[in-house]
């Protein structure tokens, strides 16, 4: 499985490539998964290019990227789009269309609620364990961790000399993961190095604008597609 990252937190100061309104996000999901993309994480954005839990526009931004593909389409819980956790939860509760998952990371506060509100919804957990963090002890001991859907294994090292180390000490702490599905990625300098990490160990990855924005030869990515094309190139040359 390979998942393309639209856009992330970032604005248009990263550059005219990052898809920031739904239909520019459509276009660039359906041109990621025509490359081989299987799976879909976007960023909803306010008008401004800030990243929103709002349910208008997560219903506007899902609608035009599920008119373009047919594989599953995630979106974003991250505290930095709703700091405090009760009106995190209350955006969640007020959702009118659903994502298919949606991303959880495990070291922000109100993170058993929220990934609970969307269980209950039927939506689908990525468990976001970041490196650095205590995300993965407290993974360990939560009630909620066999019924994610999958870990999202996320190196935070971005010296691409020391990511896949880093990755690496990541998966060890995360052991078992509750028997979960793990997808590996990196960012940054980090990106490339753990994504090729990834296919060496048979894992799940991703790839997209949300993580990097050059190619694995220090080029400027165009798009999600071209990132998506390299990234498969690098995996499938483990």
């Amino acid at each position: 499985m390979v998942q393309v990252c639209l856009n992330g937190p970032r604005t248009a100061a990263d550059g005219t490539a990052v898809p920031l309104t739904p239909e520019s996000m459509a276009d660039s999901a359906a041109a990621a998964v025509a490359a081989g993309a299987t799976d879909v994480h976007v960023h909803p954005k306010t008008p401004c290019g800030r990243d929103t839990l709002s349910p208008r526009v997560l219903a506007e931004t899902l609608a035009a990227i599920r008119a373009r593909v047919s594989v599953p389409v995630g979106v974003t819980t991250g505290a930095w789009a709703e700091p405090d956790p009760a009106a995190r939860l209350d955006r969640i509760r007020s959702w009118t269309v659903l994502p298919d998952h949606a991303s959880v990371n495990w070291h922000e506060p109100g993170t058993e609620q929220v990934a609970a509100e969307l269980l209950g919804l039927g939506v689908g957990v990525e468990a976001g364990i970041w490196s650095g963090t205590d995300a993965a002890e407290r993974f360990a001991v939560s009630p909620l961790g066999p019924k994610v859907l999958r870990v999202l294994a996320e190196v935070t090292d971005p010296d691409p000399s020391s990511a896949a180390a880093s990755a690496q000490a990541l998966l060890s702490d995360l052991g078992a993961a509750h028997g979960r599905p793990v997808l590996l990625h990196g960012e940054d300098g980090g990106a490339w190095p753990v994504l090729r990490l990834a296919g060496r160990l048979g894992l799940a990855t991703r790839i997209g604008l949300e993580d990097v924005l050059v190619l694995p030869d220090g080029r400027p990515a165009g798009s999600n597609a071209e990132l998506v094309t390299a990234g498969l190139a690098e995996y499938g040359s483990r």
